[in-house]
């Protein structure tokens, strides 16, 4: 089947609601001419009604086409659907439902037409909803790449940029780290990142907070670990990666939190898992009460499953991980800081540190 990327699925989504505004504000019109109910039959003008059934045609077209590639792309999850995306598929199948709906009156139940302007406005809310689900995020990536030195992710200002930071990546010794740092590695890179890595991931989750060339190269082989019904993403395709999601990143002196900031942050956390904050007299958390905090902060860039499947060993691993999530730019008070390390702790660590 014929893939495309995310910039592609973004100006389709485009299309798809401009189609969807011209069909329904042209049905509008049309059902301002008079009807006889007993023919079934409107005075509007024959090219008006040719008009709006192309573009009824072409609405329907796209939208099986765009489910074509969307279907396949929800039987790939490895996890649990983000909100975001469940809400995704929930307006697609409602608009495919209510084209059915309305296919339906015009080729069997005639006498139901009157509902077709309320259908069409329906159907149209809905597109454009679908709209500002997905467009928004799928241009986050090129927003990032017009923000990096030199206006563009391939601009000679910003391969200098990549080339100097792709050794803090610690990429594997055979990795060609020069080619890396190369339009054609970087344009290979990214088109890996729009078409396997959204396979099994929203592009929010993706880009969501900078990370450093080292976290990159970690996220970016972490993930290719998991299973996949697609193509797998290769060892060379990783590095391309890699490169690329280091060559949009900003810079991190202006994306993430200041050191002395960070190091505040650290110290309140470090504050539950040193000497004895582990006893119960050493803190007023409860599981119950620190959960719903622990859901909604940890979920914008993490799905559940995957923090339920990881095996924590021990304490020093939770305070390694969630180090690290300051340094990815986690934003949080020093005190909910304290509070998930805590929940992290006494909830998934299997056993105490030495």
């Amino acid at each position: 089947m014929f893939k495309i990327d995310a910039s592609t699925s973004a100006v389709l989504g485009i299309v798809f609601v401009i189609l969807g505004t011209a069909t329904t504000f042209l049905m509008f019109h049309l059902w301002g001419y008079p009807f006889d109910k007993a023919t079934r039959k409107s005075d509007a003008p024959k090219s008006l009604m040719l008009l709006h059934r192309v573009l009824g045609f072409a609405f329907v077209a796209l939208y099986i086409f765009m489910m074509l590639q969307m279907v396949p792309r929800m039987v790939r999850y490895q996890v649990e659907f983000p909100p975001r995306t469940v809400v995704h598929i929930c307006l697609g199948i409602t608009i495919g439902f209510i084209l059915l709906i309305k296919v339906a009156i015009i080729r069997f139940f005639r006498h139901l037409e009157e509902w077709m302007p309320y259908l069409g406005t329906g159907m149209l809310l809905c597109t454009y909803l679908l709209l500002g689900l997905s467009v928004p995020f799928s241009l986050r990536e090129k927003q990032l790449a017009s923000q990096v030195a030199g206006g563009s992710a391939l601009s000679a200002a910003n391969l200098e940029r990549v080339k100097k930071q792709l050794p803090a990546a610690n990429l594997p010794k055979e990795a060609p780290l020069d080619e890396l740092a190369t339009k054609d590695a970087l344009i290979k890179g990214r088109e890996a990142l729009l078409t396997k890595c959204v396979a099994c991931h929203d592009l929010r989750t993706v880009l969501t907070r900078p990370r450093t060339p080292a976290d990159w190269a970690k996220t970016v082989e972490r993930m290719s670990d998991k299973p996949v019904f697609g193509d797998a993403i290769s060892e060379k395709e990783q590095w391309q990666t890699t490169a690329y999601l280091i060559a949009i990143s900003p810079r991190l002196q202006s994306a993430v939190k200041p050191r002395s900031a960070a190091a505040g942050i650290k110290a309140a956390m470090n504050e539950t898992t040193d000497g004895d904050a582990g006893a119960p007299e050493a803190h007023t958390f409860k599981l119950e009460e620190v959960k719903p905090k622990f859901d909604t902060m940890c979920t914008g860039c993490h799905e559940l499953d995957d923090i339920d499947k990881h095996v924590w060993k021990d304490e020093a691993e939770v305070k390694k991980i969630m180090e690290r999530m300051i340094d990815n730019g986690l934003e949080a008070k020093p005190e909910d800081i304290a509070a998930l390390s805590w929940y992290l702790r006494e909830a998934y660590a299997k056993k105490k540190s030495p």
